[in-house]
């Protein structure tokens, strides 16, 4: 027996909760009421059958992205091959790679087509498609670990920035890595573009060889991943704050050759404690905050 899309308000009926198989999205839409209506309306709309539509293309989704060809056929798809293409001569990636971002964006983009709103958003757990008219701005929080509470700093997001997309991978999210990194947040122009970016970036984070670090064969535990033997992140022992520096500095070497191409705007990379920023957007000129912990906002995300 199949199971229908959950679809409803949230308690402050402002949001919109949607929600099929592992797809999780939070949408919120500000306007004009009646574009409000129109927007998620529309997101309703598009979110039906479009779990099924992906699901008919996974063994494709699944395969390695050539960077030059795609024989994938559905929206969303496309959106997600896209996306990783850019990568997929360097690095090994498949389209599932930026699957989460992609769904976001294509029910922003629905939404958009249907109305016209001065703010609004697509958080697919922590990966999030943004849309900013003049004057709106939107606020970033930062966890530690995606898997805890507690906020690190927030970033702000204002109209006039390119970065319309935000996404977060490491060891602690909802897919493997081959890093060690406990997250990476990376700001780019699209949300799909950023789950890319942060997967490649998360798996550049670590320490090769290490004793400390427990792996095992992504088949192993998902007999259908994407990644098939390659070895994914299970476990950390302990490791030396040098080591610990050293790991980030990897990823954050691949951070600054993404944002040398264009290809992201910039990162924060997080293990144990210790954080490295990467880009003008990240480092605090302008756009980070201390975040206040007395007034919370509800565009803050733990992403």
């Amino acid at each position: 027996m199949t199971r229908a899309p959950q679809v409803r308000f949230l308690a402050d009926g402002r949001r919109l909760h949607l929600q099929d198989g592992p797809i999780d999205l939070i949408v919120e839409a500000r306007g004009r009421a009646a574009d409000m209506r129109a927007a998620y309306d529309a997101a309703m709309q598009r979110f039906s059958g479009l779990l099924d539509a992906l699901c008919e293309e996974l063994p494709h989704l699944r395969q390695a992205a050539d960077p030059k060809r795609s024989p994938l056929k559905g929206a969303v798809a496309r959106r997600m091959h896209a996306a990783v293409a850019p990568f997929a001569a360097d690095h090994f990636i498949t389209p599932m790679a930026a699957v989460a971002g992609a769904v976001a964006e294509e029910i922003l983009a629905a939404m958009l087509g249907n109305a016209r709103l001065d703010r609004a958003y697509v958080n697919n757990g922590g990966d999030i498609a943004l849309h900013l008219a003049d004057h709106e701005q939107f606020t970033v929080g930062l966890a530690d670990r995606p898997n805890l509470p507690g906020l690190m700093r927030t970033m702000i997001v204002s109209c006039d920035d390119l970065t319309r997309g935000i996404a977060t991978s490491g060891r602690h999210g909802r897919s493997f890595s081959l890093g060690i990194a406990d997250a990476v947040t990376v700001l780019a122009l699209t949300a799909s573009q950023a789950d890319a970016a942060a997967t490649i970036i998360g798996n550049a984070v670590d320490l090769p060889g290490h004793s400390a670090i427990v792996r095992a064969p992504a088949h192993d535990l998902q007999p259908d991943s994407d990644l098939g033997p390659r070895l994914v992140t299970r476990g950390i022992g302990a490791l030396s704050v040098v080591e610990v520096r050293r790991a980030l500095e990897a990823g954050a070497g691949c951070a600054r050759r993404l944002l040398a191409t264009g290809l992201i705007d910039g990162a924060a990379l997080r293990l144990n404690g210790e954080v490295v920023m990467v880009g003008a957007r990240a480092t605090g000129m302008p756009g980070v905050r201390t975040p206040d912990r007395s007034r919370a906002s509800e565009s803050a995300m733990h992403v």
